[in-house]
């Protein structure tokens, strides 16, 4: 009698011990099989407490969130499809539950004991809680926090935060539900643009096929990029600059710098200097008049030589050593 007493004093650790594991299985198999039909998991503070008991054998990653328009929280509701996202990639990936983790929502309607306790004044809140037996197991049971401060999560850095701190196991990838709103509208999209295409085709063709057009289109890209519009816009520069007198400097002197103004001067010198140039080309050689003719060659050489006199006084200004120039600039 003596002895089955004894024995029975040596055997009770390792029975309640056993005991206490089966318990902690169970529970894990209890709430994975309630997930497989609703990931993440709906808490309250009962369910709450009862997860993050001290012995687990379980990891648990729980989003504190307030969902209802009273509490205002824009976060909340933009993150919230992200992380049922994350709930049923991970709980698809693994039906079995190998990877032992469980996920969990806790709104602050459902929490609010749990949110006065962990002294919560904002949301959300991703807590991961490790295991505190078994493999992976912290003896402590500290819980990882993570807080939105830098704006929304995806699902895809949420699940990388998640499994940098998981033990080694299965880590299942996301998976995002095929989008069929945005196949019909792209559908939809694709053969209304194809549809007025070929309707107004007959209509643009003459536009397009316009060589006079795309010379002038030509033409008016050299001339804004060849002044120096890029380096105003990368470089900020000012409009115009005072020039120490109590005046307005238009031009900037040195070739590492320039004035917005500066540039549109320079960009219609150039344009003046073309139009003639195509003029002389093209307009001047058509005229039947010999006299008409004659008058036009005056007038646009006249205009190409007060240009160029112009030019090369602005280009004086930027570089004050040159020694040439054309009257009367």
């Amino acid at each position: 009698m003596r002895l089955a007493s004894l024995t029975s004093l040596i055997l009770l650790p390792y029975i309640s011990l056993a005991a206490k594991q089966d318990t902690e299985s169970s529970r894990f198999e209890l709430y994975h099989s309630k997930s497989s039909s609703h990931s993440p998991l709906k808490l309250d503070d009962s369910i709450y407490n009862d997860l993050t008991k001290p012995h687990r054998d379980y990891s648990l990653v729980v989003l504190l969130t307030a969902l209802e328009a009273r509490f205002g929280c824009q976060l909340c509701k933009d993150f919230q499809p992200e992380w049922d996202i994350i709930g049923k990639s991970w709980t698809k990936g693994d039906r079995q539950g190998e990877s032992r983790v469980l996920f969990g929502t806790l709104d602050f309607t459902d929490g609010k004991m749990t949110f006065q306790k962990l002294m919560l004044q904002t949301a959300p809140i991703l807590l991961y809680f490790p295991p505190t037996v078994g493999p992976g197991s912290k003896a402590d049971g500290h819980a990882e926090r993570l807080d939105f401060s830098m704006g929304p999560q995806s699902a895809e850095q949420i699940h990388a935060w998640i499994s940098r701190h998981l033990p080694d196991g299965p880590k299942p990838p996301i998976h995002r539900p095929f989008n069929y709103v945005r196949l019909v509208v792209v559908t939809i999209t694709i053969l209304g643009a194809g549809s007025l295409f070929s309707v107004a085709w007959p209509y643009l063709m003459p536009i397009v096929q316009n060589r006079t057009l795309w010379a002038a289109l030509s033409l008016i890209t050299i001339l804004l990029f060849t002044s120096g519009h890029m380096f105003n816009h990368i470089r900020k520069v000012p409009y115009v600059s005072g020039d120490g007198k109590g005046g307005v400097s238009y031009f900037a002197g040195g070739f590492q710098s320039q004035f917005g103004l500066e540039t549109q001067i320079v960009a219609a010198i150039y344009g003046v200097l073309s139009f003639a140039t195509i003029a002389l080309a093209l307009k001047v050689p058509r005229m039947a008049d010999p006299k008409q003719q004659q008058v036009a060659v005056l007038i646009w050489g006249g205009v190409i030589f007060g240009m160029y006199s112009f030019l090369l006084s602005v280009f004086r200004i930027k570089n004050g050593g040159y020694p040439f120039y054309l009257p009367p600039f």
